[in-house]
């Protein structure tokens, strides 16, 4: 049996893209970047809570894997825009439909959660 693209295989080279586009900030980035160009600085003051450096990483990242362009503008000051490739608009849809179960199911799994822990403490 042919193991390539057996997603629990340690070689599964879809394994890498399933890591990287369940990265805890990837998918706030693709939504950041969705509207088209944006500079640094709006991308990090659009997603709440991430570093310039995590946010630094996350976006090389995602331009090392073609998911994300990164066009420097020679100005001074100088201006740097991030945006999504045609590779990364084919993820908008299902990070959207990811998205949308997250918002309908939240308080389902935040229940689930307190039921947890309240067992767990009994």
């Amino acid at each position: 049996m042919d193991t390539s693209f057996d997603v629990l295989n340690n070689d599964c080279p879809s394994r890498v893209v399933l890591q990287r586009i369940g990265d805890k900030w990837a998918p706030l980035v693709f939504q950041a970047l969705k509207g088209g160009p944006v500079r640094f600085s709006r991308v990090r003051s659009t997603i709440q809570g991430v570093t310039p450096k995590v946010l630094t990483q996350t976006l090389r990242t995602l331009e090392r894997d073609g998911l994300v362009r990164r066009t420097v503008f020679a100005q001074v000051p100088p201006r740097v825009d991030y945006e999504l490739t045609p590779l990364g608009l084919t993820l908008l849809e299902p990070l959207d439909a990811v998205r949308a179960w997250a918002e309908a199911n939240a308080a389902h799994i935040l229940d689930a959660r307190d039921d947890y822990d309240d067992r767990q403490s009994s």
